[in-house]
């Protein structure tokens, strides 16, 4: 099969034929018609997470078709359209027994812990416990969004963030997993702050009902979002992941406020200080959200069906698989906004 392999970190990947992928007896092999690019790829490709072997197939956010199903594998077969979170979990520890397989210690990763999904085919683990079946009406390139950016925010926005109708919500940084937040948060009927030193990213979340949008280039963003609502966030996210947004977060938050850390801070990032006695003397939530489960999904599709959430409108561009190692290289200097899916069939010519 066509991957899109690196060897080195920080280095060119390149795309090329590699073997095709077998699945393990409680494991599936997808046939992949659509994939994220995400910034978690990036960390990956500059080598932020341990778990990942050289060389390796990166990719993590993705949607497709079951093409073969391990002996032990009873909820699926060939040709049911799927997709997965990211967090593929064991189904059989404590933590996934209590219903929290997002924080499964035996997790596996698609693009991080076996090669992942920037690839015609990819194998996944547990699939009883892991698949999502996706509707005829989804097409693969939204659903291909839900897995990681939109499935995280839904959870850290409506779950650990707990929002409600009528507060005021910031979001910092209006990536994929940002702009997710903007649109469940105005779903939700809350009022939402937008923070992002992008103007293109900053026009989107307009669109997708932010009531403020904050230019964090001009500085006190935590001043900014405190001024807009009248006293500070109800519900503050950081969405981008780096010591700068996960303080003005916290700092924009009024009393007894939530703040819900989304966005990965490698080490590599620098030391992450948050006014701890902020904390204590507001009573300040300071939570982490890491992903969803599959059995949680059905709440988020159902919104989804409805239309009452469109992630079809995170979408921004497509590309196909040969233009998939330079766009990774460019999440570096120019991260961009809303989501770009790889089409691993079109580079195919399939």
């Amino acid at each position: 099969m066509r991957a899109v392999v690196f060897e080195r970190y920080g280095r060119p990947a390149e795309v090329r034929e590699v073997p095709d992928p077998r699945p393990s007896p409680g494991g599936v092999v997808v046939r992949v018609e659509a994939t994220g690019l995400c910034r978690s790829d990036w960390h990956g490709w500059m080598g932020h997470d341990p778990d990942i072997v050289l060389p390796h197939v990166p990719g993590h956010e993705l949607a497709g078709v079951v093409e073969a199903v391990g002996s032990l594998v009873v909820g699926w077969r060939p040709g049911d359209r799927v997709t997965v979170p990211f967090v593929c979990a064991c189904g059989s520890c404590a933590d996934c027994a209590a219903g929290e397989q997002q924080v499964c210690a035996w997790q596996t990763q698609p693009g991080f812990t076996h090669w992942g999904s920037f690839a015609r085919y990819v194998a996944l683990e547990h699939a009883d416990v892991n698949l999502v079946a996706v509707p005829e009406e989804l097409s693969y390139a939204t659903a291909a969004a839900l897995g990681c950016r939109f499935a995280t925010a839904f959870r850290a926005v409506a779950q650990r963030g707990r929002v409600a109708p009528g507060e005021w919500v910031a979001v910092h940084g209006c990536g994929g997993v940002g702009l997710s937040a903007v649109m469940v948060a105005v779903a939700a009927g809350a009022r939402v702050v937008a923070v992002d030193t992008a103007p293109g990213a900053l026009e989107l979340a307009r669109e997708f009902g932010a009531a403020h949008c904050v230019d964090a280039r001009a500085g006190g963003t935590a001043e900014a979002v405190r001024e807009l609502t009248g006293g500070g966030a109800h519900l503050s996210l950081d969405a981008l992941g780096s010591p700068a947004t996960a303080a003005a977060s916290v700092a924009g938050l009024r009393r007894r406020g939530r703040h819900v850390q989304v966005g990965l801070l490698p080490a590599a990032a620098g030391e992450t200080v948050l006014p701890m006695e902020r904390v204590i003397g507001w009573e300040l939530e300071v939570l982490g959200s890491h992903g969803m489960a599959a059995h949680a999904y059905p709440p988020m599709m159902e919104l989804v069906r409805s239309g009452a959430l469109r992630p079809d409108r995170l979408v921004t561009s497509t590309i196909p698989l040969e233009a998939a190692p330079a766009a990774l290289a460019a999440m570096g200097t120019a991260p961009g906004h809303g989501v770009t899916v790889i089409l691993p069939a079109a580079s195919a010519g399939i």
